[in-house]
Parts: structure tokens; C-alpha cells; sequence
């Protein structure tokens, strides 16, 4: 792999609490896989021998139900990693992955970080911290949709997205409207009545850009009671 591939690894969630040698010694078997857009990383059921960290672009996390229909579960971006619990255990993953961009990611081999673990227990550090943060935003998720209208939701994932923290801001949407609607657990037509009341907000939606006037502002929103805003819109 590139340096700057290796780097970006060891600041990701994984790796950043463990010792040099251990992250020298798990990504030197790492290896770097490229995935045109829609391409399938791995299968619900298959079973899991690997951990990715996303180098570049984008990838989702779904599960089909036995009705047919698709629920994303999570959706990943550069520095994320994905799949360390069910790889350390050898089992079977309980989602599907794909490719929503094309997309480049970082490829560990679980057994390496499991050797690595055996000689170094403190390693374990790095696997909690990552299930942890991973069960934390799922938690955000469940909260996200119990307590917010789904404008807020909206707006929510926008803010994640800005690349500033004050005043007027623009944002590239990273994927296709509908995967952001099963994302944020909306329907495609839930989602565009969204983008229609967020324009009171300051927010417009122009293809895959939108353009936030007030970002203080939308962050305020979002943290409104939900009565309050759907009486906002």
C-alpha cells in the first residue's frame, strides 16, 4: 500500500490505540481492493475473514429482509471500518456490503490482528473501542428516529456532511437519494417533502448539492423539541 493509505489506517478507529509494532506488523499483510460502483464487497451470510477500512469513497451496510425489501444498515466513508466483530469470531456476517461510489478499501486479514492480539492483549483496546463506536451510532439511529420528524433527520445528516462550522455552507450529497432516504430510514417521497421543508430552514437542494445559509442555524433546528419543528415544517 501507498504511505498515505497506511497512514489514513492508523488514524482510523481501529488502529489508533494500538502500539506502533502492532499496526506496523497488521498492515503489512493489509492489502488495498478497488470496487467499481455496485459492486458487492461481501454477502449477508458469507462467512467473515476479513476487516475493511474505507480508503476512499463510499460503501453501505444492508440487510434484505425475507419480504425482499432492503434496510440499510449503515453507510461508510474515508477512515471508517467495518466488519471487526463478526471477522475476530470467524462468523458469518450478518449484512451485505456494496460499493456505493466506486470505492478503494483497505483490506485486513483477521487472523493478523488476531496473532497480534494473543501476543499483545492490550490490542483488544483497539476491537472495543471500534464495537463501541459502531454500537453507539446505532443507538444514535434508533434515537434519531423515535425522537426526530424526519426534516430534522435531514437536516441531521447534512450537518454530519458540511465541511464548515459556521455561517453559509455547501454540501456534495456522496450517493443517490434513495440510498440516503433508506439511510436516514425514510421513504424516497418522505425525503423530498423533507428537502421541500428544510427550504424554510435556509436549505437548498440543487441535484446533489445543498447549499445551507445558516449552519448555527440548522444545528438549532435539529436539537428542537419535534413538535416545535414540524409546526416549522
Amino acid at each position: 500500500m501507498k504511505s498515505e493509505h497506511i497512514a489514513l489506517a492508523r488514524r482510523s478507529l481501529l488502529l489508533a490505540a494500538a502500539p506502533e509494532s502492532v499496526a506496523r506488523a497488521v498492515l503489512e499483510t493489509a492489502r488495498l481492493r478497488n470496487f467499481a460502483r455496485g459492486e458487492t464487497i461481501f454477502l449477508q451470510g458469507e462467512r467473515a475473514s476479513a476487516i475493511y477500512i474505507v480508503a476512499d469513497g463510499w460503501v453501505k451496510l444492508y440487510r434484505i429482509a425475507p419480504s425482499g425489501a432492503e434496510a440499510v444498515v449503515g453507510v461508510f466513508t474515508k477512515g471508517a471500518s467495518f466488519g471487526e466483530a463478526v471477522a475476530f469470531r470467524h462468523d458469518t456476517y450478518p449484512v451485505a456490503a456494496e460499493a456505493v461510489t466506486d470505492t478503494s478499501l483497505i483490506r485486513i486479514e483477521a487472523d493478523a490482528f488476531l496473532r497480534q492480539i494473543r501476543e499483545n492483549p492490550e490490542v483488544a483496546i483497539s476491537i472495543l473501542s471500534a464495537t463501541y463506536a459502531h454500537l453507539h451510532n446505532l443507538v444514535a439511529q434508533v434515537e434519531a428516529l423515535k425522537a426526530q420528524t424526519g426534516a430534522q433527520r435531514v437536516a441531521e445528516f447534512l450537518l454530519e456532511l458540511a465541511p464548515c462550522a459556521e455561517g453559509a455552507c455547501e454540501v456534495t450529497l456522496p450517493y443517490d437519494k434513495v440510498l440516503i432516504a433508506g439511510r436516514l430510514g425514510m421513504k424516497p417521497e418522505s425525503l423530498s417533502r423533507a428537502f421541500a421543508r428544510l427550504k424554510e430552514q435556509g436549505v437548498t437542494i440543487r441535484q446533489n448539492l445543498a447549499s445551507i445559509e445558516d449552519v448555527a442555524a440548522l444545528r438549532d433546528y435539529v436539537e428542537e423539541d419535534p413538535a416545535r419543528a414540524w409546526s416549522k415544517g
